[in-house]
């Protein structure tokens, strides 16, 4: 259910605070110029992107968000494979125990790179961990930077191939990170007076026999309050089921692009692959829960 008639926002946004590629800035300005009416910065295990946002100062056009993206570990009954994210919005960006906690995650990201790079030096590969610092300039430096690196240096095709052939999930230059329990990830947006959402749910593979409903279901239990239900790898017959999933758990319903800038430079902000819409009454709808939690 697509509302072409309704103003657009994007509410899943990484900037140069993580893997993104445009600066808080510049997707502000990008934002305006799209004339998006709200948007949320959602950067992986941090909030400097929407602090420099608020401090760049928002243009008076768009509604903003405070966001983040937190990689969480799936709930103990389930064996789950993918990305397993949850997304806080409008929350305290000052919250002492959110900081904390983000500050935790990022050094977990810091503290695997050099195995990384280590283990791709084993590979062959000339790269060192002082190449990819610098490449990444002020975010957090990750995978994602190693993979634009190794296909700056010629050893992959691509960003896509460095992951395929080296730096994914069972790849030989993989090495796995911390994550926070699911439930203490939840916990921690709602203290800091966040809404968490389940991020992009068809990139969760169950492996354990149960569905997705049962997962949905134990995340209620603790406290989820939103399905990420619009997304751009999402097909129309998926986005209505988890639409029709979230009104029958009495949850929210939010959606975003997913916006890496020239990481993914497929996905625009805004309209994905070039049909992709996120009305605005679903930021309306986050903001009225926000109001009268």
């Amino acid at each position: 259910m697509v509302y072409n008639n309704d103003k657009c926002v994007d509410l899943h946004i990484h900037s140069t605070a993580s893997d993104g590629t445009f600066s808080p800035c510049e997707i502000l300005a990008l934002a305006k110029k799209l004339n998006l009416a709200a948007i949320a910065i959602t950067d992986h295990d941090t909030v400097a992107g929407s602090k420099e946002a608020i401090d760049t100062g928002i243009p008076s056009e768009i509604k903003f968000l405070t966001g983040v993206e937190i990689s969480a570990v799936p709930p103990p009954s389930f064996s789950c494979s993918g990305s397993f994210h949850i997304l806080g919005y409008s929350f305290r960006l000052n919250d002492p125990v959110l900081n904390h906690t983000l500050y935790t995650l990022q050094m977990a990201r810091k503290n695997r790179n050099p195995g990384i790079i280590e283990r791709l030096k084993n590979l062959g590969f000339d790269i060192s961990i002082e190449e990819v610092i610098k490449f990444a300039g002020d975010g957090q430096t990750g995978r994602p930077h190693i993979a634009r690196l190794m296909t700056e240096k010629g050893f992959a095709g691509s960003i896509n191939e460095a992951f395929d052939k080296y730096l994914g999930k069972g790849k030989p230059a993989y090495v796995d990170k911390y994550r926070i329990e699911c439930g203490a990830a939840i916990k921690i947006i709602t203290g800091a007076g966040g809404i968490p959402v389940l991020a992009h749910p068809s990139l969760i593979n169950i492996c354990n026999g149960r569905n997705f409903e049962d997962l949905i279901a134990d995340l209620k239990e603790l406290g989820i309050m939103g399905i990420e239900a619009y997304y751009p790898e999402h097909s129309k017959a998926r986005i209505s089921y988890y639409v029709q999933l979230a009104e029958k758990h009495k949850l929210l319903i939010t959606g975003g692009t997913d916006f890496h800038g020239s990481l993914k430079p497929d996905v625009r902000m805004g309209s994905g692959r070039g049909n992709f819409h996120v009305p605005y009454h679903l930021y309306e709808n986050l903001i009225n829960l926000k109001l009268h939690r």
